[in-house]
């Protein structure tokens, strides 16, 4: 069984510390979430994993089954199993979602083969058939440009698409409930749902419990401050629904002194 091992990660950007000294283990089959307020680090987290060139990190290590992911580029860390769903994907006007995703296949097989021609087209869209059956998408999507005039759900549901094409071990899903109305939100999580199991860890960082509603973690952390301060259940994520951060400020404060 794989993990992802993130182990007192300091990063910065612009020289201001974000990240102070964050740990956290994420094994297959496990959905874990963070939440916490706004400017926690929660994005710096999620960015920072894919190796995004904005971000320098300080001190610390990334470990995915042993391998530190920070001495990678972006592509060789999808190709070792990483996964972002962006808060805003990017549109791509006159690439198909199909003719993306061909692409992003066809870079990993060349990458461990350069003799590798690529999928077949005839093996492509028969597995891209089973993969839109499965989330329940309709099949005329895959010919659209990717992301281009999409509504805010249906980019997020071009995001679990890609996951569920690519197959990574390890998902990040960066705050995938943002801007999306309740009939969205539980399609987008109902893919998410789909996907889970024994071969993929997921870190869902979310603000809202609502989106917990749908995508069951078995583990919740908060981040205050550039660490993780607090972990538990899913019945912290309703405590603070309930409750806010206020009181974890003060106790945090309280363990400071």
């Amino acid at each position: 069984m794989s993990q992802l091992e993130i182990k007192d990660l300091h990063v910065s950007i612009e020289d201001k510390e974000i990240l102070k000294g964050l740990s956290l283990t994420v094994k297959q089959g496990e959905i874990h979430a963070i939440m916490g307020p706004n400017g926690t680090g929660k994005s710096t987290l999620a960015y920072t994993l894919m190796g995004h060139p904005n971000y320098t990190v300080t001190s610390g290590e990334v470990l995915l089954d042993g391998e530190n992911v920070l001495e990678m580029e972006p592509d060789e860390r999808s190709r070792h199993g990483l996964f972002l769903a962006f808060q805003y994907p990017v549109a791509i006007p006159g690439v198909t979602v199909a003719n993306f995703l061909r692409s992003a296949i066809n870079a990993r097989r060349r990458a461990e083969n350069p003799e590798d021609k690529g999928m077949p087209i005839p093996e492509f869209r028969k597995m891209l058939k089973e993969k839109m059956d499965m989330l329940r998408m309709d099949h005329n999507f895959a010919g659209r440009y990717l992301n281009d005039g999409f509504s805010g759900g249906e980019k997020k549901r071009a995001e679990i698409l890609q996951m569920a094409t690519l197959k990574p071990r390890f998902a990040i899903l960066d705050e995938t409930d943002s801007g999306l109305d309740i009939d969205a939100l539980r399609v987008v999580s109902e893919g998410v749902n789909a996907l889970a199991g024994t071969e993929l860890g997921v870190l869902v960082i979310t603000h809202y419990q609502r989106l917990l509603n749908y995508i069951k973690p078995q583990f919740v952390h908060v981040m205050m401050d550039g660490r993780i301060v607090e972990s538990g259940g899913p019945d912290l994520a309703l405590h603070l629904e309930e409750h806010g951060y206020d009181w974890l400020r003060e106790k945090t404060a309280e363990e400071a002194a």
